[in-house]
This record gives C-alpha cells, structure tokens and sequence, in this order.
C-alpha cells in the first residue's frame, strides 16, 4: 500500500469525523493529524477530547472517546468492524472501505450525541 492510499483514507475519515464535529474545535489539524476537542474546559480546565485522525507508517487511526466512554454504544456495531478495533475506542484501516465507514459515520453521529450531553449539557429553563 501506498502513501496515496493512505492519504485517501486518511481523508476519508477526516471527513467523516469534521462531519459530527461541527460544534468542537480542532485542536490539530496538520497534514496526516486531526485532533477534535470540546470548545469549552471541563471541570478541571481542560477541554475534553472528542477523537481524531491519524495517519502512522501503515494504516490510520480513528479514535472516538464516545466508545470508550459508553461502551454500550459497540453493541450493535459490525463483527466486521469490531475486527477493526484496536483498544477501546481506536479503528485501524489502511484502504478505503465504504460499508465500514458509513457504518463508522453512523456510530460517530451517535458518539458525538452521547458525547455532547456528557460535556455540554442542555442547561434547564427556569
């Protein structure tokens, strides 16, 4: 596998994680480099890390902290994507793959739901 294939899916997955990440902000964002946080610290300061992208030698990364943080959201994900799991929230790829990755695109726009109302409740109206 090339550099360009890497690229592509590198890209592909970006797109995927700047799609539901429309209200964080992107701590990095380089060549081969996503990193998406909350906009606003947490309790201790510091702004939670919602995921990211990251090209290494052979595949990319993607991390989502909603699975880790809520396993219950892999109950119903894909042997073919569990296969792809490297820990608890991080999927390994290295080539495009349109079933997985819509399957992927689904679990992150569920993933950031679960995610905003963890660090970004809805305030109540008085």
């Amino acid at each position: 596998m090339g550099p360009s294939q890497l690229d592509d899916v590198y890209s592909a997955l970006r797109g995927i994680m700047l799609k539901h990440a429309k209200d964080l902000v992107a701590a990095t964002d380089s060549s081969g480099h996503l990193s998406i946080e909350a906009k606003e610290p947490g309790g201790n300061g510091m702004r939670s890390w919602y995921g990211g992208v990251q090209t290494k030698k052979n595949y990319v990364s993607y991390h989502l902290m909603a699975v880790y943080e809520d396993p219950e959201l892999l109950n119903d994900i894909s042997t073919k994507l569990r296969v792809r799991m490297q820990g608890k929230s991080c999927f390994n790829f290295n080539a495009l793959n349109d079933e997985l990755f819509a399957e992927l695109d689904a679990l992150t726009g569920v993933g950031f739901c679960e995610f905003a109302l963890r660090h970004n409740p809805p305030t109540e109206i008085q």
